[in-house]
């Protein structure tokens, strides 16, 4: 397979840019809830121990979860008050509930949001440590503690800044490089530095005009080992492996990590995280979140992690169309939580991974035979036959599945969106990815 006009192989063009449009040029609100609901399994099976108990009075950035699985990171309270309730939910991990009883004051514009810092003082150490203790996170997929990618051994050449945001109608990246830039660029400084790389590259679509201007602007008053790289606008442009392949053109082996070519990748909300955590002693307890679809007005809020769905929602001014479905993250990566939504039924809360919550209108379609026309081979980013590997799942062939490279599903959507049958290939490829990775590695065939 050829690559595409991005460097990569396969990719989309799911829309126009009007759904993003919707957004983009909103003001930002800052929400302050009277009440907040903090998982302590901020990603799924990944679990902590709450630290708190019904009665006890919490102030903003404390330490309210301590990490009991490897891929968990400390939780902190968003919010000063006092803790009404414990709820025990059926996944792994409680819900602490908080009531704010202190308003949180517009915070101090500090030295690292408007100018560059040095950072000669600070350590590796210190950074993964800040890392670590503030619950920092890979903002833009799985949710990993940022720490653990940057522990590694491996001789890191390159950071990856992800930028691209290539999800339809998502936009809180957008606003994040429009309002933070230098917090933004102080955080790639601090990445550079834990990682021991030579150089960052923040790589950002070309879609995104007035953020790479202001970016070439700074960037070009200070000689800084950052460099920018405009990227064409492509599904999933921001996808880890077809990152690399675009910007740096190598390949991650099969199986094998970016860390394993001397790279690594992390999303531009991280590296914001991690300067507010290092200058300032801010946990992860705030992000942006968008908004959109078919709410009365879309846009970008700033909220604290915990925040409801439903308050959300009435901020954005309710739902406008009746037959719909709510999507946490994007319409291509993301899940669904609950059809016919309205604000004050919406359940479920701000994690520190919630990029966006859409109402999108409902679609039911009826699946219909494999016409064989190939679409879904030629637009899969991985290189895969989606088609060949749902069929091998459906017929319980999970040896099939893994000699057709199922683990290297990267659960994109690109050959669903395709498939004029409306055959769920996604959904199908990545289960047969997770049952491969869990039977083989039992046998240990696979790591």
């Amino acid at each position: 397979m050829k690559k595409n006009s991005s460097g990569f192989l396969g990719g989309i063009h799911p829309t126009d840019g009007s759904d993003k449009a919707l957004t983009v040029q909103a003001p930002v609100t800052e929400v302050n809830p009277e009440l907040v609901e903090i998982s302590m399994e901020q990603t799924p099976g990944n679990v902590c121990r709450l630290l708190v108990k019904e009665g006890d009075f919490v102030h903003r950035g404390q330490l309210i979860g301590i990490p009991q699985t490897f891929a968990a990171a400390a939780v902190h309270a968003s919010v000063t008050g006092h803790v009404t309730k414990i709820k025990k939910t059926g996944s792994l991990g409680e819900v602490c509930v908080i009531r704010a009883e202190e308003a949180d004051t517009a915070p101090e514009v500090r030295s690292y949001q408007t100018e560059w810092m040095e950072n000669d003082g600070i350590t590796r150490e210190d950074i993964l440590r800040s890392m670590e203790k503030g619950g920092i996170i890979g903002m833009g997929g799985a949710g990993f503690p940022a720490f653990r990618k940057y522990q590694t051994e491996k001789n890191i050449q390159t950071i990856l800044v992800n930028a691209a945001e290539c999800e339809p109608y998502l936009t809180c990246d957008h606003i994040l490089m429009r309002e933070q830039p230098m917090g933004i660029l102080n955080g790639i400084q601090l990445l550079i530095k834990a990682a021991g790389a030579a150089e960052a590259v923040l790589c950002i679509e070309d879609n995104k005009l007035d953020v790479i201007e202001n970016f070439r602007t700074i960037l070009k008053k200070k000689e800084v080992p950052i460099r920018l790289q405009e990227l064409p606008t492509m599904y999933p442009q921001g996808g880890e492996r077809q990152l690399i392949q675009s910007v740096l053109d190598m390949e991650v082996p099969s199986g094998g990590l970016p860390a394993d070519v001397g790279v690594i990748v992390s999303n531009v909300a991280t590296a914001n995280a991690v300067a507010d955590m290092v200058f300032a002693g801010l946990p992860l307890i705030r992000r942006y979140v968008t908004v959109s679809g078919c709410v009365e007005r879309p846009g970008n809020f700033l909220v604290p992690v915990g925040t409801r769905f439903q308050e959300l929602l009435r901020k954005a001014g309710d739902v406008s169309a009746g037959q719909n479905q709510m999507i946490v993250g994007g319409p291509m990566t993301g899940y669904c939580i609950g059809t016919n939504v309205r604000a004050e039924r919406a359940e479920g809360a701000v994690s520190k991974a919630t990029s966006g919550i859409l109402i999108l209108p409902e679609q039911v379609t009826t699946e219909t035979p494999c016409i064989r026309c190939g679409a879904c081979g030629r637009v899969c980013p991985a290189g895969l036959n989606p088609f060949k590997i749902d069929f091998a799942y459906r017929n319980g062939k999970l040896d099939v599945c893994r000699k057709l490279y199922a683990t290297e599903c990267i659960g994109c959507g690109a050959c669903s969106y395709v498939c004029p049958a409306r055959i769920e290939l996604a959904f199908r490829n990545i289960a047969a990815r997770n049952a491969v990775k869990q039977t083989f590695r039992k046998k240990g065939v696979i790591q």
